[in-house]
């Protein structure tokens, strides 16, 4: 089991109570489509979004928009898996569908000296950060995605921090308590490597519980290995 992050951290994680209202996106068209007809569309905005975290002048850009491709890769995957077991799920198409609108939107132009900066983005984040079977350090895209995180946190006033880990449901239920909390565990460092104190953070590990494409059990569901970020300002 991998868990170089994890003997890198800081031991001991503390905990704080959070309370944070999950950003929802915009209904989208989108859920007009019949079945086959979605599952085009959302295939499609899953590759525009594939291509973005692909390209480096775009992680290198000064805007928002690779961070819009990561979470448009994630939101478009979660929808297609519900969408093979026979679901429309409002919340993933929906945000989807917005990530790549953003992402696919002409970059702001260039700031000059002379000029007031752009308005930073300051809508209390819900990230889901994602991993390979049975490991527990994240993707490459998710340790980006945290590293913009925790760069955005102190400009937004971002003060609480929830960091929960689930696993997907192979392995059995004690396992995966414990690796859904050295995933958790993980993130929570990387965080805390990134500026974010530990006692910001409540850092908890649920298993298999709470799975975002439902499955049987012993069936191994990206979707489902993940950690999940949330954020308030109090």
């Amino acid at each position: 089991m991998g868990n170089a992050l994890g003997r890198v951290a800081a031991a001991g994680l503390a905990t704080a109570v959070l309370t944070t209202t999950a950003w929802a996106a915009p209904a989208s068209p989108l859920l007009q489509l019949g079945k086959s007809e979605l599952r085009d569309a959302l295939t499609s905005r899953y590759d525009t979004a594939v291509k973005g975290v692909g390209d480096p002048t775009l992680r290198a850009a000064q805007d928002s928009r690779w961070t819009y491709a990561v979470e448009a890769k994630n939101q478009c995957g979660i929808a297609i898996g519900f969408i093979k077991s026979g679901t429309k799920d409002a919340d993933s198409i929906n945000k989807c569908d917005d990530f790549v609108a953003r992402l696919s939107a002409p970059p702001p132009p260039p700031v000059s000296a002379a000029s007031a900066p752009p308005a930073l983005d300051c809508t209390a984040p819900a990230v889901s950060i994602f991993f390979d079977w049975n490991m527990d350090t994240p993707l490459p895209e998710g340790a980006n995605t945290i590293t913009t995180l925790t760069q955005t946190a102190a400009q937004c006033g971002w003060k609480r921090f929830g960091v929960t880990g689930y696993t997907d449901t192979s392995g059995g239920n004690r396992y995966n308590d414990g690796l859904s909390m050295r995933r958790a565990q993980n993130v929570a460092s990387l965080m805390s490597q990134g500026g974010i104190p530990t006692d910001a953070m409540i850092v908890t590990g649920l298993g298999e519980t709470q799975l975002k494409i439902e499955t049987a059990d012993g069936v191994r569901e990206p979707m489902n290995r993940r950690v999940e970020i949330t954020a308030s300002a109090n």
